[in-house]
């Protein structure tokens, strides 16, 4: 990526974090509302969802009408977080910045909380918006408030709101008491509504793709939240962040030119894909060309193929009856293009895949049959070491990675090869991941550019290479 010069400078970014005690109690609705709300007014505000998700991302870019970035202490590190919030918040000035939290503000790996929400809060010095479940409680509400604000790692929870609340009494009740033992307003009641709910699949959330009005129903929470929360003081707690001391990374090389084209199925069945990913692909000299893998009949010129993650399963019989793009994928990774699979990706790569009861043909790049459970086969952080030489990663070296999914191998190849042995997670046989074939790496894992940053210049380097030498086949 060129030689980069580091230097120390003041960000002046207005910046919230919205939070809970623990998940579903809210933060999704109340960001969204928040977002559209501003959104509506005519402020330009970029949102962060902390983690490894793909699905609240979408929702937020809806709501904003900007790309929502991922911020993930455990995938990115602590620099790759900083870097991106500051690259991807940049013009500045009359902006507002966002960042969701996810699961509890203070859940977390490790025991110290450095990886939570709380941790990322500390590391980005921003306020805490904290979300409340009502229910089920009363006074003793404070008793949650006063623990998130002592435990470890400390951060300043700003305000509240409390959701799901039962009536005016109860919720009257319960911002006396934390104003009074807490001592941080209560800036919102909002009462129970069940119509403001967005499904839940086996993935987590609908996507905004499969949820016919996701346009209508953000418009509704932006209404909800400004109707029943005080939007001059949350747009006060923006500006109660100092300064942000950043070191800032300089390019001095000069831009590189095109050097390879890579398509990236881009659609309802193939929609996760982490935007730093993307443009850490265009800053390494990569023209990105997205295929729809529905009506799409053939591929077009390529020098390389990215197939991430997303829901194949809901659309194998389209999937499987587009027999032309499907033959032509398996052509060119026959003819030695390189294709990143991750996930989804994988699953489109195999022989064949079986759901509910039916089994659907596919690409058949790689001798596996897929077949899916009733349980998640690997749900969370991974840890790889890479027990190869390739193009893709050098020997020895080491990937985190996230994987979520139902889907398995029927009965592995033992012949087939692999690029790394799994040290925490699943992968695909449970000890290893990253099937090989020709120059296809095909994974269970999502991985991160920030926290991966040979992935990128290794992938352009493999398409760069294949269109020398394979310019004349296309």
């Amino acid at each position: 990526m060129g030689n980069k010069a580091v230097h120390t400078e003041s960000a002046e970014i207005p910046r919230l974090m919205v939070s809970a005690p623990w998940k579903s109690s809210g933060k999704t609705l109340v960001s969204l509302g928040i977002i559209s709300h501003f959104a509506g007014l005519g402020t330009e505000i970029r949102s962060f969802k902390k983690g490894p998700d793909y699905i609240d991302p979408m929702w937020h870019r809806l709501a904003s009408g900007k790309e929502c970035h991922n911020l993930d202490p455990y995938l990115m590190g602590n620099w790759g977080c900083l870097e991106s919030f500051v690259e991807n918040t940049k013009p500045a000035e009359g902006l507002l910045a966002l960042v969701e939290g996810n699961h509890g503000l203070h859940d977390g790996l490790d025991l110290d909380g450095a990886d939570s929400s709380a941790g990322l809060a500390g590391l980005l010095q921003m306020p805490v918006l904290l979300v409340l479940d009502s229910r089920k409680v009363n006074r003793g509400i404070a008793a949650i408030v006063k623990g998130m604000q002592v435990m470890q790692p400390r951060t300043e929870i700003a305000g509240v709101i409390l959701n799901r609340v039962r009536n005016p009494r109860q919720g009257e009740k319960q911002k006396t008491a934390i104003e009074r033992f807490c001592d941080i307003p209560v800036l919102g009641m909002l009462p129970q509504d069940d119509e403001l709910l967005i499904p839940e699949r086996h993935l987590g959330l609908t996507t905004v793709e499969e949820m016919a009005g996701a346009a209508k129903f953000i418009k509704a929470s932006g209404e909800k939240v400004s109707q029943y929360c005080d939007m001059r003081l949350i747009f006060d707690l923006f500006h109660k962040a100092p300064p942000l001391r950043v070191r800032k990374r300089e390019n001095i090389a000069p831009q590189r030119d095109l050097r390879a084209k890579i398509g990236v199925f881009r659609d309802a069945a193939f929609c996760f894909y982490y935007p730093d990913n993307l443009r850490a692909l265009r800053e390494n000299g990569a023209e990105l060309i997205f295929i729809d893998s529905f009506r799409d009949t053939s591929l077009p010129e390529l020098d390389g193929l990215y197939i991430g993650g997303g829901f194949p399963e809901s659309f194998f019989a389209e999937l499987s009856e587009n027999r032309g793009l499907l033959k032509d994928v398996r052509e060119r990774a026959e003819s030695g293009m390189p294709v990143y699979a991750e996930c989804g990706g994988l699953i489109y790569l195999c022989r064949s895949a079986s759901w509910e009861g039916k089994k659907y043909e596919m690409a058949g790049c790689l001798p596996f049959d897929i077949g899916f459970q009733r349980f998640p086969v690997g749900h969370g952080y991974v840890d790889l070491v890479s027990s190869s030489e390739s193009g893709w990663f050098r020997k020895g070296e080491k990937v985190r990675a996230h994987e979520f999914h139902y889907s398995r191998p029927v009965a592995p190849d033992v012949s087939c090869s692999y690029q790394f042995d799994v040290v925490r997670g699943s992968g695909i046989t449970g000890k290893r991941d990253g099937a090989m074939y020709r120059n296809i790496l095909a994974s269970f894992a999502h991985l991160h550019a920030a926290g991966n940053p040979g992935w990128a210049p290794s992938f352009v380097s493999l398409a760069e290479e294949y269109r020398k030498k394979y310019q004349d086949w296309i």
